[in-house]
């Protein structure tokens, strides 16, 4: 959560996460994990690493495959992933070549559960139901994504070293979806005339394809000697997507695999950064992080309104600055970090008159705690600003899409708790808590009102802004009642989400509680480095809760009505593993 440094990525307004894919395995090693669990759901994954060859090379590679007949109705997957690693190293200079390829079929079901229907038929999917009699067998997502990863590290002395990557990200998959009377005039054709009939529509089926490139290069040089340390870095990425969609079989009416839509669209990105940090005393170090940002979009359409066309260009400076403490175990900081974003791809469609504005978050945190072998804690405050947010508010924009609208001042603002203690040797205890508000303070909902063919507009103040839990909580009870062996109690606790920026609690996901028990036991042996046993049960109490969902209101009959959909979780299920590491 927050901004974090430019030293782990161009930006993002609110969160990030870091993988690590690099890592270097000096053993060789092979290991198998396979699991089995509810709903025919299976895990299963082959590892090797050769160790060091040669005293300089290292090759690793992975395969996996998950498939699962899910918890709603029809909502089966299947995705199969491939990682492959080859290294050169040497005492100054490493040479890394990277293959992540992923691949996944699944049954769509994210249209979500009527909330009429969560008593009575939690599972129900909507999707596919559009053809006659049973469901549209092939209502399905399917994409597959292969990263190619070139990454070269080298230590010119003792004071300064470099690093420059480049890569190819490939993606191409399309979802195909059944469509019941469809018009010929939405797909640019004529209507058929037969005799003295007209046939306005027919049903279809359908496939929205995305086939793109990412590529670019990531580099940066370090100077660190005595109590200064250095980055100047930066990177350059160049995003190519297309955007077509074909009606793959039509009843009638259509040409074969008769495309209608076809939109490119393109991003190029480049960031520039400087960091420095400083030891200001024995305990003390600062930092200072300044960062440009330039970024241009050429759009040419969109499906819905295929004549509305981008070319945007936009410039961020992104200042971060801090101060840290660490002493006797200690650690203390303050930081002030400003971050930046450009909208997203759909919120251009509303149009040349209605581009709306990039967003900027102020973020300023004070964190404190202390590490001991037998327990630990610490505290963090956070404040967060931002400047026109972009939030959904009803509104129909001047080409009749429902598009993301700047709010220019919102905030979220809380502390994070975090401990963990070693009881005895065979007991320990952790867990965490973030309470928070996070609020618009000026907000104008805009309902379609069906009898006027017009929108009512409603203000708010101090709303609460979607989907943002002003409690999240989770905590661990572990026991070691054996060598070898654990048993985990996990809790985690949410609270009430809003799903709209209302605060109406009949627009709501209600809080939950759910507790996990997790059994674990390892047996050592010669053959084997290890051989590891799990078993999991999630939800034990077996609570009926929605972890999301997604709301839509209109004005019918001089009435309010307001439908509420939702994503329910399973109930009580397992989780069965046996680990091999050879």
């Amino acid at each position: 959560r927050g901004v974090g440094t430019s030293s782990n990525g161009a930006g993002a307004l609110g969160a990030k996460i870091n993988l690590s894919t690099n890592e270097v395995n000096k053993e060789k090693y092979l290991e198998f994990n396979n699991s089995f669990g509810s709903f025919n759901t299976w895990k299963n994954t082959l590892k090797v690493g050769s160790g060091l060859l040669a005293k300089h090379f290292l090759i690793d590679a992975r395969v996996s495959r998950i498939s699962s007949d899910g918890y709603i109705d029809r909502a089966a997957s299947n995705l199969k992933s491939l990682y492959f690693s080859a290294a050169y190293i040497n005492d100054k200079s490493s040479l890394r070549f990277n293959i992540i390829s992923g691949k996944e079929k699944t049954y769509q079901a994210w249209n979500g559960v009527p909330q009429s229907y969560l008593d009575s038929d939690r599972t129900y999917n909507s999707s596919g139901t559009e053809k006659p009699g049973t469901p549209y067998a092939n209502e399905t997502d399917n994409y597959i994504q292969t990263h190619y990863q070139l990454f070269y590290n080298h230590k010119i002395n003792n004071a300064i070293s470099y690093n420059v990557d480049a890569f190819l990200t490939r993606g191409k998959g399309y979802y195909e979806e059944y469509k019941a009377d469809q018009s010929f005039a939405d797909y640019y054709l004529p209507d058929i005339i037969n005799g003295t009939d007209t046939i306005t529509a027919t049903d279809l089926i359908r496939r929205l394809w995305l086939d793109n490139y990412f590529y670019g290069s990531i580099f940066s040089v370090q100077y660190h000697k005595n109590k200064t340390q250095l980055t100047v870095g930066g990177g350059l990425t160049q995003y190519d997507g297309k955007h077509y969609d074909i009606v793959t079989w039509a009843q009638q009416g259509f040409p074969d695999n008769y495309k209608y839509f076809n939109a490119p669209a393109y991003k190029s990105d480049l960031n520039l950064y400087a960091k420095l940090m400083q030891s200001l005393g024995a305990n003390l170090t600062g930092f200072l992080d300044v960062q440009g940002h330039f970024i241009k979009y050429k759009i040419d359409g969109f499906d819905d309104n295929p004549d509305v066309t981008i070319d945007k260009k936009y410039v961020f400076f992104n200042p971060k600055a801090g101060i840290s403490y660490n002493k006797d175990n200690y650690q203390a900081y303050l930081s002030f970090s400003v971050a930046s974003k450009e909208p997203n791809r759909d919120d251009f469609e509303a149009g040349i008159t209605q581009i709306p504005k990039p967003e900027t978050l102020y973020d300023v945190e004070l964190g404190m705690g202390k590490r001991e072998a037998k327990y630990s804690y610490g505290v963090t405050f956070y404040y967060m600003y931002y400047h026109n947010q972009l939030v959904n508010t009803g509104k129909i924009n001047d080409v009749g899409a429902y598009t993301r609208t700047n709010t220019p001042e919102s905030y979220r603002a809380g502390i994070e708790l975090q401990g963990m203690t070693v009881l005895r040797r065979w007991i320990n205890l952790s867990g965490n808590i973030s309470l928070s508000r996070n609020k618009i303070k000026y907000f104008t909902e805009y309902i379609d009102d069906y009898d006027n063919g017009s929108q009512k507009e409603n203000i708010y103040h101090n709303s609460d802004i979607s989907f943002s839990p002003g409690i999240v909580g989770a905590a661990s009870i572990n026991l070691v009642p054996l060598k070898n062996g654990e048993i985990s109690f996990q809790s985690k606790y949410v609270g009430r989400q809003f799903l709209d920026n209302t605060s109406h609690v009949s627009r709501s996901v209600s809080p939950y509680f759910l507790e996990n028990v997790k059994f674990s036991y390892t047996i050592l042996k010669k053959i084997f480095k290890n051989v590891n046993f799990v078993f999991q049960v999630n939800n034990v109490f077996n609570n009926l809760y929605e972890s999301s969902g997604y709301t839509y209101n209109y004005i019918s009959g001089g009435n309010l009505a307001v439908e509420n959909y939702y994503f329910p979780m399973a109930g009580t299920n397992f989780m069965a593993a046996i680990n091999i590491r050879l």
